[in-house]
């Protein structure tokens, strides 16, 4: 079974992408037992997500501090291609990471329950099963823990620019503009990368697949023993990076207490995946009905009454987190019935590029990025110049826009927008 149709596909993207592989911003959903599972409707970066912190300092309070939160931050997040973490893990702990993934760091102290239940699947994708997964990708596995990495990837420290539901903003944590928040913004590292390389060869090996417009269409039926091992493997990975996440969190934290002198009240918001496959209850043709949902650069957006909400958000429905690029505005949203009606639950998971990283080294000097952001009042530490360049806000959709799309069309509702105070690039 090459590429069953799948009963419903929606998709937000550049037409040149649509016509040649599964898009970034794709979600489709897939039948259990005719459908198919494929690793490139989920992405390399397996489970990069966006976990958000908010605090009750001001940023009248931490105007004077923020070179120094920001160095310091520097020193206990690594960040960049290639760069290991500072927690050293033996095998064995990376299996367990793999199984338990946010239950194993808060078993370790970095966190605590309330992260876990405020985390998207609690943090732990059940079913992932570690011997599923190459030695290769477990070689890249054990040094990479508790890193940010580089590219899109990022640590801002975030003030409340405007409110635009006072009610549900106060449930998630916020009640006046100029406060300060915390937007972590990693995923999977090269475990994930590596999980993705394997099973897109693996199942153009099993099935013979060839001639297609994009490698990354392959897949393989969800009843097959690949596809089963697949969505374990992927599982694996999805672990791995919500405790990547949860420690960087809890480090933060740590940060936060030795400059500032507390880190109370620094309570998770929420913490979304945007690269992902998941089986999920939708309603089709008037009947729930278990589905495989594949969620490539798109964030889920339940509404309110669904079971996987946290309980203390479940009457007003799920925090969204979208993300701008470096320098312009992020935003909290609340997800929608609609959402769930016509889009499997799903939205936008940030501003996209319009340009390549090619284009923007071509076109960008990190310096000049830089100092850009200086006279926006917006510190910013990177591990290089070039990946300044290649991460400068000129080369993504307007943020304002993609929300605002999101808000009018009922896929997502505004709560929230943030604008950055201090950024950390890998």
């Amino acid at each position: 079974m090459l590429c069953p149709t799948p009963i419903k596909v929606s998709i937000s993207v550049r037409t040149d992408l649509a016509l040649n592989g599964f898009p970034i911003g794709g979600v489709a959903a897939f039948d259990l037992d005719e459908g198919i599972v494929s690793p490139g409707g989920v992405g390399y970066d397996i489970n990069c997500g966006v976990r958000l912190l908010r605090t009750d300092f001001t940023a009248q309070q931490v105007d004077k501090k923020r070179k120094e939160l920001l160095n310091e931050v520097i020193k206990d997040v690594p960040a960049g291609v290639g760069r290991s973490g500072i927690t050293k893990l033996s095998k064995d702990v990376l299996l367990e990471i793999l199984s338990k993934g946010g239950k194993w760091a808060m078993e370790n102290n970095y966190g605590s329950k309330d992260d876990l239940k405020r985390t998207e699947e609690n943090g732990c994708m059940a079913g992932a099963d570690f011997n599923d997964v190459s030695q290769r990708a477990l070689d890249r596995g054990i040094p990479q823990l508790g890193t940010l990495g580089s590219g899109n990837h990022f640590l801002e420290i975030q003030k409340v620019d405007k409110i635009y539901d006072e009610k549900t903003a106060k449930l998630f944590g916020f009640d006046k503009v100029g406060q300060v928040a915390v937007m972590i913004h990693c995923g999977s590292r090269g475990i994930g990368h590596q999980i993705a390389s394997d099973y897109i060869q693996s199942m153009e090996t099993e099935f013979g697949i060839k001639n297609l417009p994009d490698r990354e269409l392959v897949n393989a039926p969800l009843s097959s023993d690949l596809g089963r091992k697949y969505l374990s493997a992927m599982g694996c990975a999805v672990n791995y990076a919500f405790a990547n996440r949860q420690m960087i969190a809890h480090w933060t934290r740590d940060v936060f207490k030795k400059v500032m002198g507390s880190c109370d009240g620094m309570d998770m918001v929420y913490d979304v995946c945007h690269n992902i496959a998941k089986l999920e209850i939708h309603k089709v043709d008037g009947k729930n009905t278990k589905l495989c949902i594949h969620r490539k650069g798109a964030t889920r957006s339940f509404g309110p009454g669904r079971d996987e909400i946290p309980s203390i958000y479940r009457k007003v429905g799920q925090p969204v987190i979208i993300p701008g690029s470096m320098g312009t505005a992020s935003y909290l949203l609340v997800g929608t019935k609609t959402a769930e009606e016509i889009a499997w639950g799903s939205t936008a998971h940030g501003a996209g590029r319009v340009s390549s990283r090619s284009f923007a080294l071509r076109n960008c000097r990190g310096e000049d990025v830089k100092r850009d952001l200086e006279k926006m009042d917006i510190e910013v530490k990177a591990n290089s110049l070039k990946g300044l360049a290649e991460e400068a806000p000129m080369v993504y959709k307007d943020i304002d826009e993609v929300v605002r799309v999101s808000d009018e069309l009922g896929l997502a509702k505004k709560v929230v927008r943030f604008v950055p105070y201090a950024v950390m690039k890998g």
